[in-house]
This record gives C-alpha cells, sequence and structure tokens, in this order.
C-alpha cells in the first residue's frame, strides 16, 4: 500500500521536474510545499490528461486534487471512506470509468512504508523509500471529480494505484504503489483504454530504502529531520 509520501522541495521545483506538463492552476496550493510527512486529505499537484481546454492535444497539465479518491457516483462522502489506494489487480473492474478515462501521474520525492516487525502490528519500523539517484519520480494514480450539491463546488480527488512489492519491498510490506518508467508516463496520461503492463513492481535496483525515526507516525510532524537515517 502507500499511505504517506513526501516532497523535499517547493512547488515551483516540482513544476520545474516535470516540466512536460502545463503548468495549470496549482499556485493556490504553493504555499504548502515542501512536505515532508504527506498524508491523505491534503492537497496535492497531480498530472492530468487536459482534455477540456484542448481536446486534440490532450494535456498534460498540472491541476490540484485531494488525496483520497471520492468517485462521481457518491452521494454522500462522508459515509465512507475515501479510498487512498486503488489496487492494480481489481482496478479494471472497480474503478473501470476512472482507469480507462481519468489517469494521473502523483509526483514525489519518496514515501513511506512500516516494517511489522512481531507481526502483532503493534511494534513497527518506519522506512523512507526513494529512487538511487534522489530525483524524484511519478506514481500511477486516477482520479475523480465529485459535485458537491449542496454548494454546487466541483472537488477533485485521487488515489494511487498499488501492486505486488518487488525484492526489495516484499522485505518490509507485500504491496507498494506502481511507479512509473518517465519513458511510460505518456502512455499512462494516454487515451489508450487499459495499460495493465504499466502497473508492474517497479526494479529494485533502482530504488533504496532507510530506517527511519517514529517521528513519522504523526502527520502533524512535518520538518526534514523525519528522512534522518537510524541505526
Amino acid at each position: 500500500m502507500c499511505g504517506r509520501v513526501y516532497l523535499k522541495t517547493n512547488l515551483e521545483g516540482v513544476l520545474r521536474a516535470f516540466g512536460f506538463a502545463e503548468r495549470g492552476g496549482v499556485e493556490t496550493i504553493a504555499n504548502q510545499f515542501p512536505r515532508y510527512n504527506g498524508a491523505p486529505t491534503l492537497t496535492y499537484p497531480i498530472i492530468i490528461r487536459d482534455v477540456i481546454r484542448d481536446p486534440d492535444l490532450f494535456g498534460p497539465v498540472f491541476v490540484s486534487a485531494r488525496w483520497g479518491l471520492i468517485p462521481s457516483w457518491t452521494k454522500d462522502p462522508k459515509a465512507g471512506r475515501p479510498l487512498v489506494n486503488v489496487r492494480s489487480d481489481t482496478i479494471a473492474s472497480k474503478f473501470r470509468s476512472s482507469y480507462q478515462r481519468r489517469r494521473c501521474l502523483v509526483p514525489i520525492d519518496g514515501f513511506f512504508e512500516w516494517k511489522d516487525i512481531h507481526g502483532t502490528g503493534k511494534d513497527k519500523q518506519p522506512y523512507a523509500i526513494a529512487m538511487k539517484t534522489g530525483e524524484p519520480f511519478c506514481l500511477a494514480g486516477i482520479w475523480e471529480s465529485w459535485r458537491n450539491p449542496d454548494t454546487d463546488e466541483d472537488i477533485r480527488t485521487f488515489a494511487i494505484v498499488t501492486t505486488d512489492a518487488n525484492a526489495m519491498m516484499a522485505d518490509i510490506h507485500d504491496r507498494m504503489p506502481v511507479i512509473l518508467h518517465p519513458d511510460d508516463y505518456e502512455r499512462w496520461l494516454s487515451p489508450e483504454p487499459e495499460a495493465p503492463d504499466l502497473m508492474k513492481p517497479f526494479p529494485p535496483e533502482l530504488m533504496t530504502m532507510w530506517k527511519i525515526g517514529s517521528k513519522v507516525g504523526s502527520p502533524k510532524n512535518d520538518t526534514p529531520d523525519i528522512l534522518d537515517p537510524v541505526d
């Protein structure tokens, strides 16, 4: 699974790192970054295929979206918990419309996962996971737009796609987010109805992970030292 991420740069740095996408309307969340301990329910910059402004071009463009998918058909989002993750093996059946029409890229610098040390769920060691190069990368996601019937406001939300863990991640968890190669960004955003071959474990030799302290456990803690390695 993937329930916490980090972005070490400000919003301008994110936009520069993924300069193939237009800037769109994300300036309103500029003061929220860097974010060293990003949790669900917060708003993030994501990249979507812009079919509204230019149907012939199909984007890509940066937009802001809240982490936690609310399907467009939902009547009351408070009745259930927004979906943080969606599984690659059931996405085509459970979220067919979003998967075929509203895929997105979620730019991050890294993410966190917890290892259940004794198998009881009571004693967990947090890890930070990133690319060996230290470069930012994109997770595969899907997005939706839900209209609040009371305010007539459109709320854009997203979820991160997960798959089986690779050899490195399997040591701490059986699932991992779908990490896309840069060469596959365009295809994930394309009108191609399905892309099952892209939803696979990322090569472990290109990744790194390290133990970090328990401070990451609370989203209220949002400082650079969260990423400091521990023995």
